[in-house]
């Protein structure tokens, strides 16, 4: 399960693991007996079990070793219907060739979230990490090395944190005193640097956490092209759905959708002499999770599915021109793919 914008990181203490939107994500992938259904973010291994527990098989791929390690009992207990892959989401199609069904949901786990040690969350004090691979540029990398004005980008873009700039500026000139390594200093000094009202439903360090988050895991990157290997791998009739938690990941999910089940011909990024068949098949629109979720499982609030159908036309070239994704500062320093 991921956290969402407005609740990461949680201030409480640790929350058990509930898969969100399963019901609605097992209903969007119909899995059957036979069929091989690829789960991109295995993490704690929710949407893997119930699929597994429907009869198909599962090709299940996470970059965190400590997912893949924690999940090899469930492996074993499944007798050879579940593999599990150590590697990023968006390579999925190096790991299968064809699929009835992939699904992703998008973000920082909750067990990733629950361990000081990883430094995703401030609710404890930790190391200032992020690396859901455990390896490349860290979050601690970026705020002490980056110039004042790449940091405001970065906060500005993936955080869509108003004060920003002065964050930024910040973070530049404190670190020439001492540098920050730890997550409850660098969320102490945007606190006072920024301010805190009684009203505030976040800690003000929330959004540019989730900025370093997404920067560090290049997170919308690996999403653009986890969709368009699932494009590649799908069977006609193979379904996909994606979970996402915030505007961000949720815009390229809908604008690769639309791109790809609409008539091509209207859109900005396919001129009409170069019009193809649609891939997709929209399954509705966003889905969103109901009182009695919302009422068990609170980080269930800014969570939306998104589903659709693979059609018979083969998948389209790997343009990341149809994302719009924010070009932002250090260009391949991201994890590679």
């Amino acid at each position: 399960m991921t956290a969402g914008h407005g609740d990461f990181p949680a201030v409480s203490g640790p929350v058990r693991h509930i898969p969100v939107l399963l019901a609605e994500v097992l209903e969007a992938l119909a899995p059957r007996p036979g069929d091989v259904i690829v789960d991109g973010t295995f993490g704690a291994g929710g949407y893997t079990r119930a699929i597994l527990e429907a009869g198909a098989s599962v090709v299940a791929i996470d970059r965190d070793p400590d997912a893949i390690a924690a999940g090899r009992d469930m492996e074993r207990q499944y007798q050879g219907r579940l593999r599990l892959v150590e590697a990023p989401f968006s390579t999925l199609d190096r790991h299968v060739e064809a699929a009835d069904g992939v699904v992703l949901d998008i973000g920082v786990s909750s067990m990733q979230l629950d361990e000081a040690g990883r430094g995703f969350s401030f609710r404890a004090d930790g190391p200032l990490d992020m690396r859901m691979a455990q390896a490349g540029v860290s979050a601690a990398d970026v705020v002490n090395t980056f110039k004042a004005g790449d940091l405001a980008r970065i906060f500005g873009f993936l955080g869509e944190e108003r004060h920003a700039g002065r964050i930024a500026r910040m973070i530049e000139a404190r670190r020439q005193k001492r540098p920050f390594e730890r997550t409850l200093d660098l969320a102490d000094a945007i606190e006072t640097h920024v301010g805190r009202k009684k009203s505030d439903k976040i800690h003000p360090a929330t959004r540019v956490f989730q900025a370093l988050r997404i920067y560090v895991n290049d997170e919308l990157g690996e999403l653009a092209h986890a969709l368009l290997a699932a494009e590649r791998v799908l069977k006609p009739g193979g379904r996909l759905a994606v979970v996402t938690f915030h505007s961000l990941e949720d815009r390229i999910v809908k604008r690769f959708i639309a791109e790809r089940s609409d008539a091509p011909a209207g859109s900005r990024h396919l001129p009409q002499a170069q019009a193809r068949a649609a891939t997709l098949r929209r399954l509705g629109g966003g889905v969103t999770a109901g009182e009695a979720e919302l009422a068990a499982n609170p980080r269930a609030r800014s969570a939306r599915l998104r589903a659709a159908v693979r059609t018979e036309a083969p998948a389209r070239d790997g343009d990341l021109s149809v994302f719009d994704l924010p070009k932002l500062p250090g260009a391949g320093q991201a994890p590679e793919r």
